[in-house]
């Protein structure tokens, strides 16, 4: 296939136990103007699978990361627009279907990408959350303007992007380890239209083994990375960047970082003091207090 209208592109590293599910998922769209492109991220063993007209597999030499391997998929594709898929995920068959028809229809200012809902769903196949993506013309600044209740930035992985934009803004930063989707996205809405459909099309599948997301050491070095980048932004939407900072501060919690959740806590109380105050639950003021006054009443190096 020369020029489809959509490549689907699968970064993948060390998991074909999990490739086969979302490879398969994205050739089962209701849509056949489509090619999926495959980034073997450098495996330990490379990608191995059955062949098909529709599908190209791309090796990397070495592993260089998920931003890396979503750039070479961007470079290689063929289709006008791209689409994400992570390899331990899936796709629901009239995802392409959808996401194309509203970028047919839409009146937005061009450019135009699409996200649309998607599903958190476990290993029991049990749907524990749906996240619906609020619609923000060119110019906003996606996560850091006010959305309607019930709506949700977390669903950036559904995002369908004509593939000239995403080169012309650079593609993905590759000096992120994580927070790409996050990065990226505060380069392109400004100059994007970003139109958020209710329709689910995604099933973000959980499992045990390890997620970029919720790496600890990770998520750290990236978070503050993230914020001297775009140090400007982060200062223009006080109240949003105040959120950001607690929520941060309430992952390191969830993942066992008491420092790092005291320290991002205390951030975000400095930047929107009364907003902040009203968020934080009494367990966790309770829990950090605690850990503060071990930190001062543990004995220094020098004794």
């Amino acid at each position: 296939m020369s020029n489809p209208s959509l490549s689907i592109i699968i970064p993948t590293y060390n998991r074909p136990h999990l490739l086969p599910r979302a490879v398969q998922s994205a050739l089962a769209q209701t849509v056949e103007d489509l090619e999926v492109v495959v980034v073997d991220d450098g495996s330990p063993e490379p990608v191995k699978l059955p062949e098909h007209p529709r599908l190209r597999v791309i090796r990397l030499p070495e592993n260089r990361g998920t931003a890396a391997a979503r750039n070479a998929g961007a470079a290689s594709a063929r289709g006008r627009w791209i689409t994400y898929l992570d390899d331990d995920d899936q796709l629901l068959p009239h995802m392409a279907e959808v996401s194309l028809a509203a970028l047919a229809n839409t009146t937005l200012p061009k450019p135009v990408a699409v996200l649309s809902a998607l599903e958190v769903v476990n290993q029991e196949g049990k749907v524990t959350q749906t996240r619906r993506p609020p619609t923000l013309p060119r110019g906003k600044h996606f996560f850091l303007e006010e959305i309607e209740p019930g709506q949700s930035f977390l669903s950036k992985q559904t995002l369908v992007v004509e593939r000239e934009l995403i080169l012309e803004i650079g593609g993905y930063d590759e000096s992120f380890s994580s927070r790409v989707h996050t990065e990226i996205f505060l380069r392109l809405n400004p100059v994007c239209s970003i139109l958020g459909v209710p329709t689910v099309t995604y099933q973000l599948i959980s499992h045990e083994g390890p997620r970029i997301s919720r790496d600890p050491s990770r998520r750290q070095v990236s978070f503050h990375q993230l914020v001297r980048k775009h140090k400007s932004l982060f200062k223009a939407h006080p109240k949003m960047f105040a959120d950001f900072v607690y929520k941060h501060a309430l992952m390191s919690y969830e993942l066992g970082q008491k420092s790092a959740a005291l320290s991002s806590v205390l951030w975000a109380l400095r930047i929107r003091p009364r907003h902040i105050l009203g968020k934080v639950t009494w367990p966790l003021r309770k829990s950090l207090r605690g850990y503060a006054m071990q930190v001062r009443q543990a004995p220094s190096k020098s004794n």
